[in-house]
């Protein structure tokens, strides 16, 4: 999630996310948005792996880890956790992973273009990063 605009660069759904899917679906996002300066995380093991690291290293993106127990270090990403839970996760029973993609899909499209945002000026993101890119 981009911290200025409030997009959702990329929405990824899995059973499980490893180390290696998050490089995957950063190399992706770098190739259709650029190379950030930082990335902010929690310290879940699959952003503080030691390949991950690496990469991130040889990229020229320093990682910048909040603080244990400290979510509100990330609070524009937890916002976004905490809604989509509310909105999506907690009203869907996913029959396969495909529909919890599809879903998803969707509820990003919407959160990008019809849903407004207070720290935005209640406006949604997909026009706030169009701002940003001019």
């Amino acid at each position: 999630m981009d911290e200025y605009t409030r997009e959702c660069l990329v929405s990824h759904a899995a059973f499980r996310i490893r180390s290696e899917d998050v490089k995957n679906v950063l190399r992706e996002v770098m190739v259709q948005k650029g190379t950030p300066e930082y990335l902010r995380s929690d310290n879940g093991s699959e952003f503080i792996a030691k390949h991950l690291r690496a990469w991130l290293s040889e990229m020229e993106v320093a990682p910048m880890y909040i603080a244990p127990g400290s979510p509100w270090e990330n609070g524009f990403a937890e916002s976004f956790n905490g809604t989509m839970a509310n909105e999506l996760l907690n009203r869907e029973i996913f029959d396969t992973l495909y529909e919890a993609r599809v879903l998803l899909s969707h509820w990003v499209r919407e959160y990008h273009t019809i849903r407004t945002h207070s720290a935005l000026g209640y406006r949604p993101p997909a026009p706030e990063a169009h701002l940003w890119a001019a």
